[in-house]
């Protein structure tokens, strides 16, 4: 257990639907490394007095989820070029209440990529244009993808986020509007960065048990991505389990961005051997 004393560190993250994926990943890490460290989940009713808080209690570390990775732009000090390149932030860290912005959602899908051997040639269908979208779409271009189309319902957002990285942009998939004279609705590989299938505890809402692309889409594809951390098994990743896929899945997003985090904040690197405790601590296993 922490020591439950004025010397003790803080680390927080701040969402509109907060989870235990953060919380019990790094306090893991923190009592394996004998850290008076502890984290703790938020949800901010003002963004602009967390982060001040964050600045004026001498927080250590802030991680940002949706929707608050591009509004936390203008209260910060200095932006990393991981999170600068791409307008999005996921991590500040405070050094003597100067506030550094970092992402480090794109390093995990960096790393997801080649991990998993996805060809660059692949065609790619990318559902969402938040943050999480950002960082995605920089990395497939970064990694050399040509063939990516953004589907969202908001125009403006989507196109934007599309002709920025120089891919595609349609409403749905399908539809008449996609650039190119694509909309075929098929790719060979899907990736889903919407809270479409996110667990009812979490999101709420009849979209918890809902296909973030139809079946047919599905079984098309060869490799199919879903960002969404809770459950680690979304109904996309179960489906594309059993058409026989390969599938990369938001939990190990969630292992990758917040063990990143996790070394910003400490400076410490855990081992293998640790990390793997942390994430099934993090999964209840």
């Amino acid at each position: 257990m922490p020591i439950l004393d004025k010397d003790m560190t803080l680390c927080i993250s701040l969402s509109a639907r907060p989870s235990n994926n953060g919380t019990r990943f790094h306090n893991h890490l923190y009592g394996q490394l004998g850290l008076n460290w502890i984290y703790k989940a938020f949800a901010p009713t003002d963004l602009a007095q967390a982060i001040a808080g964050v600045r004026g209690l001498g927080i250590r570390g802030c991680a940002v989820s949706m929707p608050y990775k591009e509004a936390v732009i203008a209260l910060v000090d200095v932006m990393d070029p991981s999170a600068k390149a791409i307008d999005s932030v996921n991590t500040i860290v405070n050094d003597g209440g100067r506030l550094t912005a970092y992402n480090t959602d794109y390093t995990a899908i960096e790393q997801l990529l080649q991990r998993n051997a996805v060809p660059s040639s692949y065609s790619v269908l990318l559902k969402g244009s938040g943050g999480m979208a950002k960082a995605t779409v920089a990395a497939l271009r970064d990694a050399g993808f040509t063939d990516v189309t953004v589907i969202a319902r908001n125009e403006a957002a989507g196109r934007t986020l599309a002709e920025l990285y120089g891919f595609k942009w349609c409403s749905e998939l399908g539809s008449a509007d996609a650039d190119g004279g694509a909309g075929t609705g098929m790719a060979d590989m899907l990736i889903n960065v919407t809270p479409i299938g996110m667990a009812d505890s979490v999101a709420g809402g009849a979209d918890a048990g809902a296909l973030s692309f139809p079946q047919e889409a599905v079984d098309a594809a060869t490799v199919v991505f879903d960002v969404v951390a809770l459950p680690a098994e979304t109904p996309l990743i179960r489906a594309a389990r059993a058409a026989g896929k390969t599938v990369i899945t938001g939990a190990e997003v969630a292992t990758i961005q917040a063990l990143e985090q996790f070394v910003l904040y400490t400076g410490i690197r855990p081992s293998d051997e640790q990390i793997r405790a942390a994430e099934d601590f993090m999964r209840g296993q």
